[in-house]
C-alpha cells in the first residue's frame, strides 16, 4: 500500500494538471469502488474549477471552487495516470477494465483511476466538515509539519505498551507512516521495533522524531518506493527502494555495525501480520 511519500510524489505529479484547471468531462463506469461512491458523484465533478491539491496522511485533497473537497485514498493497487492531450486523428490507449473514475480537464488532458483490487476509495465533502469527516477525525499531526517533534512524539507515546513499531503505524499517533518507513526510522534511529512505545522518551524520542523527517523527505526527492502497483501520475516510478537502509535486507550484514564475521545480520520478523526488518545488534 503507497505510504506518505508515494502519496505526496502522486500529489505533486496531478498538480500541474489539474491546479486552476476544470473538470470538462468526468466518467465514472462503476458504483463502488471499497465503499460507494457519492450520489450523483460525476455529475457533481463535471465543470467544478479545481482550486489547489494537497495531501493528508495518505489521503490527495482536491479542493473545489463549489466549497467541495474531493479526496481519494489509493487503497493497495490504486493508481492515478495522466495521459496528454490528444489532436488530430490520435486517439488514447483504450480504457482498461479497471479504469473507474476517468477526469478530463478543459486543458484536455485526462487522467485515469485504475484500481485492480477496487481497495481505493474516494468521497466528496465540505471543505468546512473536512476535518469531522470519519477518514480525518482521529488522525494524528503531519510527521512533516511544524505541529510533529520530539516532545510531542513523547506525549503520543507515553504509556502505551505495544511495540514502537505498531505505534508508528497508528495513524492516530502520527499521520501516513506506514511499514516501510517505520522500519527505516527505527534502524536508523538504533531503536529496537520491538520495545514498548511508552519506552521511547526524551532524546531517543526527539532522535526518532529528525530521523522520521529525514527518511520521509528524503523518500520524496526520490520518488517514493516502487513496490508492486505502485508508481507516479506521470507513469515514472520511484526509486527511494534503492536506498533502503534495512527494509527488505534480511540476512544481510548491518551497515550500522560494520562487516566482519562476528557482525550482526539484518533479521524480519512479523509483528501485526507485517514484516518488520531490524538489527538485533544496534537496534535497542
Amino acid at each position: 500500500m503507497p505510504e506518505l511519500p508515494e502519496v505526496e510524489t502522486v500529489m505533486r505529479g496531478l498538480r500541474p494538471s489539474l491546479e486552476g484547471r476544470r473538470f470538462q468531462k468526468v466518467i465514472q463506469r462503476r458504483d463502488k469502488l471499497r465503499f460507494p461512491l457519492p450520489e450523483n458523484f460525476a455529475q457533481r465533478l463535471t465543470g467544478r474549477c479545481v482550486v489547489k491539491l494537497a495531501r493528508r496522511a495518505k489521503y490527495v485533497l482536491v479542493h473545489l471552487d463549489d466549497g467541495m473537497v474531493l479526496f481519494f485514498h489509493l487503497g493497495m493497487s490504486g493508481r492515478m495516470t495522466i495521459l496528454p492531450r490528444v489532436s488530430g486523428a490520435e486517439q488514447r490507449p483504450v480504457l482498461d477494465p479497471h479504469d473507474h473514475v476517468i477526469f478530463e480537464t478543459d486543458e484536455g488532458e485526462e487522467i485515469r483511476y485504475c484500481d485492480p483490487r477496487r481497495f481505493g476509495m474516494m468521497d466528496l465533502v465540505a471543505e468546512a466538515d473536512l476535518l469531522q469527516h470519519k477518514a480525518f477525525r482521529d488522525i494524528g499531526p503531519e510527521p512533516l509539519g511544524n505541529g510533529f517533534n520530539g516532545p510531542i512524539l513523547s506525549e503520543r507515546l507515553k504509556n502505551k505498551k505495544n511495540s514502537i513499531k505498531a505505534a508508528l503505524l497508528d495513524q492516530r499517533v502520527v499521520a501516513g507512516i506506514g511499514n516501510i518507513y517505520a522500519c527505516e526510522a527505527l534502524y536508523l534511529s538504533h531503536i529496537s521495533p520491538e520495545r514498548p512505545a511508552g519506552s521511547v522518551q526524551g532524546s531517543e524520542a526527539d532522535l526518532l522524531a529528525t530521523t522520521i523527517k529525514s527518511v520521509l523527505t528524503r523518500a520524496i526527492e526520490a520518488g517514493g518506493s516502487s513496490l508492486r502497483d505502485y508508481v507516479q501520475a506521470t507513469g515514472e516510478l520511484g526509486y527511494f527502494q534503492h536506498s533502503w537502509a534495512v527494509y527488505g535486507r534480511e540476512g544481510e550484514p548491518c551497515r550500522q555495525c560494520g562487516e566482519g564475521a562476528e557482525a550482526p545480520v539484518i533479521t524480519r520478523v512479523q509483528q501485526s501480520g507485517r514484516s518488520t526488518f531490524f538489527c538485533p545488534g544496534c537496534q535497542r
